[in-house]
């Protein structure tokens, strides 16, 4: 049986059969899995047992994942108008992070009529309460003339 793998670059994400993946990628999973399961005790011991070297896994660590572990992860995209001053984004994101939430990526306009549109991504699978009440307590902070989910998954 084959196992099918999501690698990521650039925030761009690709299923890839294993047996095409090069040998450093499938041993960095294995690391992991042995890391998770409580099999090996450090990073060392797992990548001397999977035959990889300790540079070789943090090198890709962060981006290579099972498909299983990547469905844990809930991504919320709010687009927001916020009043062109200084302070206003900030304390929206740090609202976020109170929140338990964490922002993945952020784009933001060119401010037009004292306004400027951010759009973030925001991964809710650690948030506290529901992604309506975070949008909910944007919109009321300060500065915030709309906020709204334009996307979820």
């Amino acid at each position: 049986m084959r196992r099918t793998n999501i690698v990521t670059h650039s925030g761009r994400y690709y299923v890839v059969r294993e047996d095409i993946l090069p040998e450093a990628i499938i041993k960095t999973l294995q690391v992991k899995e042995m890391l998770r399961r409580g099999e090996a005790a450090t990073v060392h011991e797992a990548a001397e047992r999977a035959g990889l070297s300790r540079s070789a896994f943090y090198k890709y660590k962060d981006g290579v994942y099972e498909l299983s572990e990547l469905k844990r992860e809930r991504i919320a995209t709010i687009s927001m108008d916020l009043e062109h001053r200084s302070g206003v984004l900030s304390k929206v994101l740090a609202l976020v992070a109170s929140l338990e939430g964490n922002v993945l990526t952020m784009n933001q306009s060119i401010p037009l009529q004292g306004y400027a549109n951010v759009v973030i991504s925001v991964d809710i699978s650690e948030l506290t309460g529901d992604l309506t009440a975070l949008v909910e307590t944007i919109r009321k902070h300060n500065g915030v003339r709309k906020a709204m989910v334009v996307g979820q998954g």
